[in-house]
């Protein structure tokens, strides 16, 4: 889908904005909206009816809560002051209130002093360039005086509603087609799980005979492996604890993993933090090529979830939050890293660990107690073949579908750049008749992806 451009065009002055239509104004956004940052509008009888699970409770990054009452009317327009993702065109630092909330004190709230206005400001805020109006070299924040004197595009009411409707209808549109790729993902690693989980628990052979394991959470496995404790074939190593205090003693520092570091079968090595430490105490934390690393807490999905160390570095140490465990000649480390990702042990884990609010924590005797299927080693390193060639088929499917959303994101923040920049003459637009028809370059922009 292609638009015109517009007759007559003018400079703006700003380089993220470039020309902009010669009928529009340019005008700060404290021209346009009020900040409400630092008062507190007296509840109405209306508003105190709004009780907790009713009233989402806004913190940067626009994560989301639930509060006894509402403080602030609808309507609003909703930026991050810090922390939020300034110089990452494709994510939104603001964004649209449809309701009563309750923001927190990093989070800057603007009143348009028309509500009709709170979409199309919200898609002006996030096609801003931030770089010149951001302060702070690690951690970006957005005072009130440069927000409120941010630039925006102005066209006259009517062309700007046109705008909004054009975007309300095209960016629906994308994100459907977001939607279908996520959940593409998830069942891609649902299908990932389920491979593993058949592998290594029923083997490769449909016709061996089986029996029951004695574990009533694994069930049955071939009648020729063995199912023994984790403790029976590897030691366990705990990590260091951080924030020791050393006082007066000579330390050194080296790099250590922490549990951002220990993926679902492979280590993150991007951000890679160090810990000061004695040097006596070095060869106690250190982690040996092979060993598997597993978490002790953290969320759900990341609790005992393994990988094996390739010693990528050396020396390296591990947290007290990253349990080590080291194989014997009986387990390989990558049949347990494997085992650690079956369905079979993520319950495991999942049942044998305290829950708190959203996090979660399983001791080391709880993970050396795991049942483990154990075939020979050859028999491991078969199965572990297979599905190294089953699982890159995922992966490979995985990538296309990301590589979809990321060319979406693209194409969903350059159409409203265009739209609220008068880069596009949207003023003829009219919705298609047929709307279950996706025009055909959104379509492959998405480059669906099927399983």
């Amino acid at each position: 889908m292609s638009f015109p451009e517009y007759p007559e065009y003018v400079q703006s002055g700003f380089h993220w904005i470039g020309a902009i239509p010669s009928h529009w104004e340019l005008k700060p956004l404290k021209f346009l909206t009020e900040c409400l940052d630092g008062k507190r509008i007296p509840l109405n009888s209306e508003q105190r009816s709004f009780k907790q699970g009713d009233v989402p409770y806004w913190g940067a990054n626009a994560i989301m809560d639930y509060v006894d009452e509402a403080i602030f009317d609808e309507n609003l327009v909703l930026i991050g002051e810090d922390g939020a993702p300034f110089l990452d065109p494709l994510k939104s630092v603001a964004f649209f209130s449809t309701g009563p909330v309750w923001p927190n004190n990093h989070i800057h709230v603007l009143r348009p002093d028309n509500q009709q206005w709170a979409k199309f400001l919200v898609r002006s805020l996030n096609a801003t360039d931030y770089a010149n109006f951001i302060d702070g070299a690690t951690r970006q924040k957005l005072t009130q005086s440069r927000l409120m004197n941010i630039p925006i595009c102005w066209p006259a009411d009517k062309e700007r509603e046109k705008i909004t409707s054009f975007l309300d209808h095209e960016t629906a549109k994308i994100d459907a087609l977001i939607r279908e790729q996520e959940r593409l993902i998830e069942l891609l690693q649902e299908k990932r799980q389920a491979v593993i989980s058949h592998a290594v628990t029923k083997g490769l052979d449909p016709n061996v005979p089986m029996k029951d394991s004695g574990v009533e959470w694994l069930g049955e496995v071939p009648a020729h492996w063995r199912v023994g404790k984790l403790r029976w074939y590897a030691t366990i190593q705990g990590g260091i604890a951080k924030g020791k205090d050393y006082q007066d003693q000579k330390t050194v520092s080296l790099p250590y993993l922490r549990v951002a570091n220990v993926q679902a079968g492979y280590v993150d090595l991007t951000e890679l933090k160090e810990i000061a430490v004695l040097e006596s105490e070095i060869e106690r934390y250190s982690l040996r090529q092979g060993d598997v690393l597993m978490n002790e807490g953290g969320d759900n999905d990341k609790l005992g979830r393994g990988t094996v160390w390739r010693a990528e570095i050396e020396p390296c140490l591990h947290q007290n939050h990253v349990f080590a465990i080291r194989p014997n000649g009986h387990l390989t480390p990558e049949w347990l890293a494997m085992f650690t990702q079956s369905s079979r042990a993520r319950s495991y884990f999942f049942l044998n660990s305290k829950q708190s609010t959203n996090l979660a924590s399983i001791s080391s005797s709880n993970v050396m107690n795991l049942d483990l299927p154990m075939p020979s080693v050859d028999e491991q390193e078969r199965i572990l073949q297979f599905l190294e060639s089953e699982l890159q088929q995922f992966t490979d499917l995985q990538k296309q579908a990301d590589k979809g959303i990321q060319l979406l994101l693209e194409r969903r923040s350059a159409l409203i750049s265009a739209a609220v920049t008068g880069k596009i003459d949207v003023r003829n637009w009219q919705p298609p008749v047929d709307e279950s028809a996706f025009d055909e370059d959104v379509r492959q922009a998405g480059m669906e992806v099927t399983a």
